[in-house]
């Protein structure tokens, strides 16, 4: 059982869909206190199944390799981490071989965040490749180079409305302005790997009653070169007892 003890925002306080707003560049990256015990899980949900957590689309190679270098450049600068040559030295003791050629495996092995590569094909952003260790109740398998509108279905209140306002916020997301929003469901079990397919919805009848927290801080950032859109998953559970009010700032 992985649980935080604390979260940058209070969960319990609602927004409006989408609920975005804007982020500070040194804040697209976190590192908890969880950072060993996630990282560990996430090695083991790939060598249970990587086809189930890791997605590439030829034609999303360039955007993870550039997303490779920009969390590297990122990680670099926070405490714990250090980059000699090709290794990548993490805070749980871990020395990562940066390989480009095998992005989305080397992101696995980097940052709590999942990743999701999402690049424009006609009118919409469509998810061309992924590091998904952590679903709430998704498939990578069902959502793999499928478009937005897709992806959020069968979620209620993703209505055209809203869907067309996220459509925006991913066309309009600028280089270095990156935006974020956060989600709150109450869980009976605290598992950050939780796959579900889309024909068979979670049960939330006893929501209130459950007593973990999940809540997904994410984030939405646009890559320089390859103009490809990075929507990031930071996953926080914590028991019902351990949340208290705080201001929802990341």
């Amino acid at each position: 059982m992985i649980l935080n003890e604390t979260i940058p925002y209070d969960p319990l306080d609602p927004r409006p869909l989408p609920g975005i707003a804007p982020l500070d560049e040194a804040d697209w990256l976190r590192v908890d206190e969880t950072y060993a015990a996630q990282l560990a899980e996430k090695a083991r949900c790939v060598e249970a199944g990587r086809e189930a957590v890791l997605a590439l689309d030829e034609s999303a190679r360039a955007a993870a390799e550039e997303l490779l270098e920009v969390v590297v450049a990122a990680l670099a600068e926070k405490p714990g981490f250090e980059r000699e040559g090709q290794v990548m030295h993490c805070p749980d003791g871990r020395a990562v071989t940066l390989d480009a050629g095998d992005p989305v495996l080397t992101l696995s092995r980097l940052t709590q965040e999942d990743l999701c590569i999402l690049q424009k094909h006609g009118d919409e952003h469509v998810l061309t490749g992924a590091v998904l260790c952590f679903p709430a109740s998704w498939m990578l398998s069902e959502k793999f180079m499928r478009p937005l509108t897709d992806i959020h279905i069968p979620v209620d209140s993703y209505d055209e409305n809203i869907a067309r306002r996220v459509q925006r916020l991913f066309d309009g997301v600028r280089t270095g302005r990156p935006l974020w929003r956060f989600n709150a469901l109450w869980y009976a079990d605290p598992a950050l790997h939780q796959p579900r397919s889309a024909h068979a919805r979670r049960d939330e009848r006893f929501a209130g009653q459950a007593d973990y927290m999940r809540s997904e801080l994410q984030t939405i950032r646009r890559l320089p070169q390859t103009d490809a859109v990075i929507f990031g998953i930071h996953t926080y559970v914590l028991p019902r007892t351990a949340l208290t009010g705080r201001s929802a700032r990341p």
